[in-house]
């Protein structure tokens, strides 16, 4: 089956200009078979080409106003509401911004402390749908908290619209990850497909989705990095640390295609907050 983050994930290396082994050859290290991976590749790409007239370009997309557009490398300090955070790497294409002492390793272990007893197995948004379901490709265990549900999410919520200069309003409630050791999140984009059924019923609560700030919750003994295949981005999971990407419209065009890395050894524990064009209901 050719799930839409698949089609959107080898139209990406076509368009990157990576060749057909190439690609079949990282299908087969994901458990793909040789004549499975070949036929699906032919399969997407013979269908991106003849819908490239039916707006398929990314550059022919309308482009949104995005959270932390004045977060730059060259102020190694930027402010974020009760704190201010260290700016340790910034990135123009893809927008993405890794920051340093976002969250308080009292803070951190507040967190999973409050999380713990409410994890359960995660899943991810449908767009085919519109609901929640649990997907193959995503194998940690997870939870979401009310937005402001206790004085620590309120805080870092806070702290986050602050610092990205975003409306708190327009935030989902913090989602709380757990990878145990072999746990993964394979590479995927998060904002909702205009081409899927379900994405209408989803964008009624506020919008696309226009950015994503994972926090580290502690440090795993091995693995577990937050990777960016399109541009061979790897951002290391360290305990307090944020890294945070913006996606102005949604297409692959944007290179923020992300996962995360397995689990070697020891957990990883994150929060992740999803920023919406509008109030998020």
């Amino acid at each position: 089956m050719i799930t839409p983050e698949l089609r959107r994930w080898i139209v990406a290396q076509a368009a990157a200009g990576h060749t057909a082994p190439v690609v079949i050859e990282a299908m087969k290290a994901s458990g793909w078979v040789e004549e499975t991976a070949r036929d699906a590749l032919e399969t997407t790409l013979r269908e991106h080409l003849e819908g490239g007239a039916a707006g398929h370009d990314g550059d022919a997309l309308p482009r949104s106003p995005v959270p932390g557009a004045a977060l730059s490398a060259g102020q190694t300090v930027a402010p974020a509401g009760d704190r201010d955070v260290r700016v340790l790497l910034a990135m123009a294409e893809p927008r993405v911004v890794v920051v340093g002492d976002l969250v308080s390793a009292r803070e951190c272990e507040e967190l999973i402390a409050l999380a713990r007893a409410r994890l359960a197995r995660s899943e991810t948004v449908e767009t085919k749908t519109g609901t929640s379901a649990v997907n193959e490709a995503r194998t940690s265990d997870g939870m979401f908290f009310l937005p402001a549900e206790y004085p620590v999410c309120a805080r870092l919520e806070a702290r986050i619209a602050a610092l990205v200069g975003w409306p708190l309003e327009n935030g989902e409630g913090l989602q709380i990850l757990r990878y145990g050791p072999g746990a993964e999140y394979k590479p995927h984009y998060d904002y909702f497909d205009p081409a899927e059924p379900g994405t209408p019923v989803i964008l009624q609560r506020g919008g696309q989705r226009v950015a994503s700030l994972v926090c580290y919750l502690n440090t795993p003994d091995a693995g577990g990095a937050t990777v960016f295949p399109d541009v061979g981005l790897e951002v290391a999971p360290v305990r307090g640390n944020a890294v945070f990407f913006s996606y102005d419209r949604p297409h692959p065009a944007t290179r923020t295609l992300h996962g995360g890395a397995p689990v070697t050894a020891g957990e990883k524990w994150v929060a992740t907050k999803w920023m919406r064009e509008r109030r998020f209901e």
